[in-house]
């Protein structure tokens, strides 16, 4: 009899996992768990079209149920895995009910950092984007005129500012370090996305930190800041990053650290368990990682059906990411951890421009703002294994095809 697999988690990841598995024509049984009362959807237009009431949420499903019972998938949704016993290669559902595995992936995701309830985290009229229902509550009250306070100027809240102000409300975005996107991308990015913002109507405060939100009879009513201002505002979002959901693991007896630990083939140290995901921290060079993308998943969860139907050996990351606000569209191959250096190159389109990034000279990622062919060049260069020469970017006169040749 073939292996039984079960899945904890009900995302990207874990459909992408059993979609491949089914497309290599493998047939061991699949149960996949949950926490949600949805089958698998897509997140990112959470915060977006769905938003708006630009997408109903049947779009955003990743196949219909039909699929699952065709695959003969036994998806449960609404439900989930209190503990997982190792020894018998066993989970417990909350239910009560035990299942068997052979082989078991941890699919879990991430959740938003939340503000504590010492600081007003508990006010009503504090939200966190992340699963329908949160969409669904922030969808009654984004109201034009409203007055929104968005914590935190990483993608997260500068998206969410965008689509707030597309729907007409008044925004401030603070954020606590020196500028907006200070972790992820390099000053002259975040430049460019400020001026966006700010040419949008967007009130961005940098070096700001929160002190606490205030309230009266338990709903938000304003926000008093780290240098003494006070904001009246109707609503919050926060966007301050998000934990792996890594609990179950570590009860398990698992290694976590912010992130389930894996190898380079998504194994954890118990052999019959794997872990795929927002939830996974993969190898990068000499370091752990967490890959927080819809592409990670999709590749990560791809890899290991690969690995698990003898097609691969091992998952070897090529990072993307996009982020998209008003009509401009970022897109960044490779990660810049530890760049010691950049090169910002002019597209052949107005407005357009690439920022790449070095580290002792190495290429190690690009920003590429309204161009896809910055994009598309530095993308294949990584997965290439080749550098760059920085003078050459340097010359916008010169074709990035030639660099591919």
């Amino acid at each position: 009899m073939s292996e039984r697999l079960v899945i904890v988690g009900a995302g990207q990841a874990a459909l992408s996992l059993a979609a491949r598995l089914r497309m290599n024509k493998d047939e061991r049984p699949i149960t996949m768990i949950g926490l949600e009362p949805h089958p698998p959807y897509q997140r990112p237009p959470l915060s977006k079209k769905y938003l708006m009431g630009e997408a109903g949420f049947e779009s955003l499903l990743l196949k219909p149920l039909d699929w699952y019972r065709d695959n003969h998938i036994d998806l449960r949704c609404g439900v989930w895995v209190e503990e997982i016993h190792r020894t018998s290669r066993q989970v417990r559902l909350q239910d009560g009910a035990v299942l068997d595995y052979d082989r078991l992936v941890l699919a879990t995701g991430s959740s938003p950092r939340r503000l504590p309830q010492a600081v007003g985290g508990n006010l009503q009229g504090v939200y966190t984007v992340r699963y329908k229902e949160d969409a669904d509550r922030l969808a009654e009250v984004m109201k034009p005129g409203r007055r929104l306070l968005i914590i935190g100027g990483g993608y997260i809240g500068l998206e969410a500012a965008a689509v707030a102000r597309k729907a007409g409300l008044e925004v401030t975005l603070i954020e606590m370090t020196e500028r907006i996107l200070s972790r992820v991308a390099a000053k002259q990015t975040a430049d460019v996305i400020r001026a966006i913002h700010l040419s949008h109507g967007v009130v961005i405060r940098e070096a700001t930190g929160l002190k606490r939100l205030m309230g009266e009879n338990g709903r938000l009513t304003g926000a008093e800041l780290a240098d003494g201002s006070r904001l009246e505002i109707d609503m919050a979002i926060v966007g301050i990053g998000a934990n792996a959901n890594d609990d179950l693991a570590s009860y398990a007896g698992l290694e976590t650290r912010n992130g389930i630990i894996v190898d380079e083939k998504t194994s954890t140290a118990d052999p019959a368990i794997h872990a795929v995901g927002d939830c996974a921290l993969l190898p990068w060079g000499d370091q752990h990682i967490r890959l927080e993308s819809v592409q990670n998943a999709v590749d990560q969860a791809e890899a290991l059906a690969d690995i698990l139907t003898g097609k691969a050996d091992a998952y070897r990351p090529h990072p993307w990411f996009w982020s998209d606000q008003y009509d401009v569209k970022l897109q960044i191959a490779g990660l810049n951890l530890g760049y010691d250096e950049t090169v910002l190159r002019p597209g052949t389109r107005n407005g357009s421009l690439s920022i790449w990034y070095f580290r002792d000279g190495l290429f190690l990622a690009v920003d590429a703002i309204n161009d896809a062919k910055a994009y598309m060049s530095g993308k294949k260069l990584l997965e290439m294994g080749r550098s760059v020469n920085k003078s050459f970017l340097s010359d916008a006169t010169r074709d990035l095809k030639e660099l591919l040749a």
